[in-house]
């Protein structure tokens, strides 16, 4: 069955037209006459058997159902292109892995080891997109993920890899290049916090045996690498997890203030759905992570011991 979709060249044009509520821009735009761009979009209003524009004062505005349509349309063109862009870029004898990755993880912990990958196995190609949020595979267009563990990954296969441990870090010139005597003097300074672990700092505090409500005063950030930033800055001190900073605290960018770590409530883990787990970029990729993963935690207990 043919399907009801309308000719892209009069979808263009309704777009460049909707973007600058003008035919004359979006022609010269689109290198058409006016007279064109009119015509084609008489042709989507007639195709559609609704109204998208309507002219109020001689000026050019869009209908409720064309504000609606312009949107979803400028969304899917932009899809469209870039799946073309993609595909014209398709590397014959590559094979690509489409990746998605917490925003923070990415930067701080995958990107950094990605080159030892791309040495094992430059017939791979890796491509990195930040996700904050869970998603459905079925609804988006990734062969796997590294996230926390979630509901809707209920049928996907999730390998874990290590768990999260918040540890307090600071730039070394807040706090003097001096550690602080004990815990509660932190309470002297400005508290960091990940806008979606809340009672990150009131934890910390209650295990280092000095539960206070100030815990939960101090500015808030929805991602950890501008929480670890700001405390770069000297903004504060931020609870982040130990994975992300590593690299800063032996740098002498970041310290830690006083030496205690508190587990996460979360892990990490790699996620696949099940169509996608005898893919070889996938296998290539989940033998590589379980090395670096395994050699990340040996570090991290040397440290700790």
């Amino acid at each position: 069955m043919r399907r009801k979709i309308p000719s892209t060249s009069m979808l263009e044009a309704f777009d460049s037209a909707a973007r600058h509520l003008s035919f004359t821009r979006a022609a010269d735009e689109l290198s058409f006459t006016e007279s064109a761009i009119s015509r084609k979009i008489a042709l989507l209003e007639e195709y559609l058997g609704v109204k998208l524009f309507s002219r109020v004062k001689k000026r050019l505005q869009l209908t409720d159902a064309g504000k609606s349509y312009s949107l979803m349309v400028q969304k899917n063109l932009d899809q469209l292109e870039i799946d073309t862009t993609l595909t014209m870029a398709h590397d014959a004898g590559r094979i690509a892995l489409e990746l998605a990755v917490l925003p923070t993880f990415a930067l701080k912990w995958l990107i950094p080891r990605l080159h030892e990958f791309n040495a094992l196995h430059p017939e791979v190609t890796i491509n990195v997109t930040a996700r904050e949020e869970a998603f459905r595979f079925s609804e988006a267009p990734f062969d796997a993920a590294i996230h926390f563990d979630h509901p809707v990954w209920a049928n996907a296969t999730s390998t874990y890899l290590f768990t999260e441990e918040l540890i307090p870090v600071c730039s070394p010139q807040l706090i003097g290049g001096q550690r602080c005597r004990q815990p509660a003097d932190l309470f002297g300074y400005t508290l960091l916090h990940k806008s979606g672990r809340p009672e990150a700092w009131s934890r910390w505090f209650e295990l280092a045996g000095c539960a206070d409500a100030r815990a939960l005063k101090g500015a808030r950030f929805n991602m950890y690498a501008m929480l670890i930033e700001a405390a770069r800055r000297g903004a504060g001190i931020a609870l982040v997890p130990r994975t992300y900073v590593m690299d800063d605290i032996d740098a002498g960018q970041l310290t830690v203030p006083w030496e205690m770590l508190v587990p996460g409530a979360k892990d990490y883990y790699f996620i696949v759905p099940e169509q996608k787990q005898a893919a070889q970029a996938v296998q290539l990729f989940l033998a590589w992570l379980l090395k670096v993963a395994s050699q990340y935690r040996h570090t991290a207990e040397k440290a700790d011991a």
